[in-house]
């Protein structure tokens, strides 16, 4: 996946999963996309629950990013996230996790998020709170 609006290899985070960010549909809502592996699986074969939260967290904090940001850069804290686990997700399967503003205003906002899979099965679902950071930090001076 590559294009405007596509971040890739960003964090850690990101480059050791292995999600992508798609924050350039000019909706105002970010995508995560991540295809699962063996790497992502429990014992039990499904889709761990720590990456399930970590995916509706990276979309949801970037569709908090877009509002300051057309870029998606600017820097959102994770204040607070609840997360429902409605279904297993299984090695192979292709997923997206979009996130969407519901309220708040310049120091909070509101955001919720879905993971669907194929056939647009529902994952999960998650709300939250970010914050934005109000400095970002500076890039380093060569």
């Amino acid at each position: 996946m590559a294009g405007a609006g596509i971040i890739e290899g960003e964090t850690g985070a990101q480059r050791l999963m292995g999600y992508v960010l798609d924050v350039g549909r000019g909706d105002g809502r970010a995508r995560c996309h991540l295809t699962v592996g063996p790497e992502h699986t429990n014992r039990h074969g499904a889709l761990h629950g720590g990456i399930v939260a970590t995916i509706l967290d990276n979309a949801m904090g970037a569709t908090g990013s877009l509002s300051r940001d057309p870029g998606g850069r600017h820097p959102f804290l994770t204040i607070s996230l609840n997360t429902q686990y409605l279904a297993p997700a299984r090695e192979g399967e292709a997923l997206v996790a979009v996130g969407r503003i519901t309220g708040g205003g310049r120091k909070l906002l509101f955001i919720e998020g879905e993971l669907r899979g194929p056939e647009d099965r529902l994952i999960a679902t998650a709300t939250g709170v970010f914050k934005p950071v109000s400095h970002p930090p500076r890039e380093e001076q060569a």
